[in-house]
């Protein structure tokens, strides 16, 4: 049940302009988050979460986890983030809300009294993406909570969330003293704020009992001395320039990133290089672009200490086709995008990059043939399916256009939707008896979920 909200959360915010879907960005933070489980696999929980971590364009420093391990990071909190110790002390604490389930078990302490409908929940977890405080409303407002027992339960679980944060940012190889800096700094920098404080400590209260906690938690640490990869650099880079892309936002980058190669050590100049490449694209400015990328590229295979994140990433490889898809050269950004899928085959995405440039060069049946492989080894990437109508769409197959959209809404839980693609499909004169095959066996899978759905709701679940 848990992960069945998460997704309807999620089919929400996928559609949500501020969602970034940025290949680069939400590489590294699957990266992150990923390296932060491995260490201790039991933090995905009793349920053995599949956690999904993204980006979200907001200023404001915040992060959230919503039920079934989706875990949402704004912009504004990556930026701020002085090193990447600070943000996997955000990312660990998160994690810990979703592994402790602490949704699932408020809902459970609630029903002594009543039930919160579904909606309500869903409703709240979206508005904490910008309001904390309407979030909080949507929940409590006129079903007789006692706000003191709210207010108890949310302690317990912000001191349990940095308890399961904290071993897991130890069992990671992370500064822990990085938890203590990014609270304690957010904490200090909340006074300055004419609103009652920042998002972040409003929807994870962080009182003078939690610092002394952390702080007790550091008290026989050996202090760990880590260096940031260029990877965290890169990350903050692209995030810089696309948490405001307007006129007045590149203009506040540039001044950033000049700033940072005067000032900044040798990740901060590369990645500040790296930032004003960017720029220039986001300008539609693409031999200027292209000479920078080029420029840096050069500087960093000559670099011992870095050229391997000449292949550890795909932040450079995903500029370099995007520029020569502006620059109207779909077959070269074809070339290069193959490439990039060969040298990073689980950067995802990539994947969805090579793809698009396929269809932009019009190479549908190898669009097709790549796609078709992809779903078979990715079954619940939406992404895949979207881009797979895409192709049909463009060679004239409607029918296989439509079961393609039934399967991408499926996945995002939007099975309505997905019945009426369905039915589109079976209409359409080109449907082969293959196809209609699909057709009929899809339907009664999805028709029988949906029934099972709809008792659920009918019972309160």
């Amino acid at each position: 049940m848990e992960r069945k909200i998460g997704e309807q959360i999620m089919s929400s915010v996928r559609h949500d302009p501020d969602y970034l879907e940025d290949g680069p960005v939400t590489e590294y933070l699957t990266k992150l988050g990923n390296s932060l489980l491995d260490k201790r696999p039991d933090a995905r929980g009793e349920t053995s979460y599949d956690f999904e971590f993204f980006a979200v364009r907001d200023p404001v420093l915040n992060a959230f986890a919503f039920p079934g391990g989706f875990l949402g990071f704004h912009s504004g909190l990556i930026l701020a983030a002085q090193t990447e110790s600070e943000l996997a002390s955000v990312m660990g604490h998160e994690i810990g809300h979703v592994s402790q389930r602490h949704i699932a078990r408020m809902l459970g302490n609630q029903k002594q009294d009543f039930l919160i409908p579904i909606a309500a929940l869903i409703l709240a977890a979206l508005a904490a993406r910008s309001s904390p405080d309407a979030a909080m409303a949507m929940v409590m407002g006129g079903q007789g909570l006692a706000i003191q027992r709210q207010l108890s339960f949310s302690r317990d679980a912000e001191r349990e969330a940095d308890r399961v944060g904290f071993q897991i940012l130890r069992e990671g190889g992370y500064d822990t003293s990085g938890m203590l800096a990014f609270f304690g700094r957010m904490q200090h920098a909340s006074r300055n704020y004419t609103d009652n404080g920042m998002s972040y400590l409003r929807s994870h209260p962080l009182t003078s009992e939690r610092m002394a906690d952390i702080q007790g938690r550091l008290f026989g640490e050996r202090y760990r001395q880590r260096a940031d990869g260029l990877d965290f650099y890169l990350t903050q880079a692209r995030i810089r320039v696309l948490q405001d892309s307007k006129a007045q936002g590149l203009i506040d980058a540039t001044l950033a990133f000049e700033n940072q190669i005067k000032n900044g050590n040798e990740e901060s100049r590369l990645s500040a290089q790296y930032g004003l490449a960017f720029v220039a694209y986001k300008k539609n400015d693409f031999l200027k672009a292209e000479k920078l990328l080029n420029e840096l590229t050069a500087q960093i295979a000559q670099l011992p200490s870095q050229k391997k994140w000449l292949k550890e990433t795909s932040a450079f490889a995903s500029l370099a086709i995007d520029i020569e898809m502006g620059k109207k050269r779909p077959d070269l950004a074809v070339i290069k995008a193959k490439n990039a899928v060969r040298d990073l085959p689980l950067a995802r995405g990539l994947a969805h990059q090579f793809a698009e440039v396929l269809i932009e060069a019009k190479s549908y049946t190898d669009a097709e043939v790549f796609l078709r492989d992809q779903i078979a080894l990715y079954r619940r990437e939406a992404k895949l399916q979207h881009l797979l109508a895409k192709a049909y769409a463009a060679e004239g197959k409607q029918a296989l256009q439509h079961i393609a959209l039934a399967e991408a809404y499926a996945i995002e839980g939007a099975l309505p939707a997905a019945l009426a693609q369905l039915e589109i499909a079976r209409l359409d004169p080109d449907v082969k008896y293959y196809d209609l095959s699909v057709i009929d066996a899809r339907e009664r899978e999805w028709k029988e979920r949906r029934r099972e759905e709809m008792e659920d709701e009918k019972k309160g679940k």
